[in-house]
């Protein structure tokens, strides 16, 4: 149980010197300060953008939901939809989650749609976590088939858990995070400009 604990306590000392890092942004600055348009990866290699001339065709998936719903790409026509690929004991997944929610709160009012991929929980696993973390926002249960992951392959498909993906109003992948998000204004901020796309 030793080496766990001490990946736990270095997981949480990176989240703590994290959590000062989201009002005076770099990767946030570096993105405002390019072509909001174009193509951006960041310095650290886990934040790519994609040019929507260069996005190629919309990705279409569907999935029964952890609260037993069903969704589908066709429910958020329309919409900037932020999916992300996650399950409960992934320790980044746990890191990341509040920020998450504080993002789904301040977006969702705006028409944008959160929206979780599980790639390996039973419902009441993946219930549990969403609970315990505040997270109001449904996954949908992509462990069995891996239809959904299967989807964005050849796209900008994930490739690490956890990974998020920005979505644009056309369908298509504007914007892929790939494992911990360390940088909550960075999605703000291209949530925001892939909204502004279709403004």
């Amino acid at each position: 149980m030793r080496p766990v604990a001490a990946a736990v306590s270095l997981a949480v000392a990176v989240s703590l010197a994290l959590a000062g890092c989201t009002s005076n942004d770099s990767l946030a600055t570096a993105y405002n300060s390019s072509n909001a348009t174009g193509n951006y990866v960041s310095p650290d290699g886990t934040t790519k953008t994609i040019a929507p001339a260069d996005r190629g065709s919309a990705v279409t998936f569907s999935g029964a939901t952890d609260a037993g719903g069903r969704v589908s790409s066709v429910d958020y026509a329309g919409k900037v939809v932020v999916l992300n690929f996650w399950y409960a004991s992934c320790p980044p997944c746990r890191l990341e989650a509040p920020d998450l929610e504080k993002l789904n709160q301040k977006y969702s009012a705006k028409g944008v749609v959160f929206l979780g991929v599980n790639v390996e929980d039973t419902a009441p696993t993946a219930l549990s976590f969403e609970k315990s973390h505040g997270i109001s926002y449904p996954s949908i249960l992509d462990a069995d088939e891996g239809a959904v992951r299967l989807a964005f392959h050849g796209k900008i498909s994930p490739n690490a858990v956890p990974t998020t993906l920005i979505i644009d109003e056309k369908g298509r992948v504007a914007a892929r995070f790939s494992g911990l998000i360390t940088s909550p204004s960075l999605v703000g901020t291209i949530i925001e400009a892939t909204m502004a796309e279709g403004s």
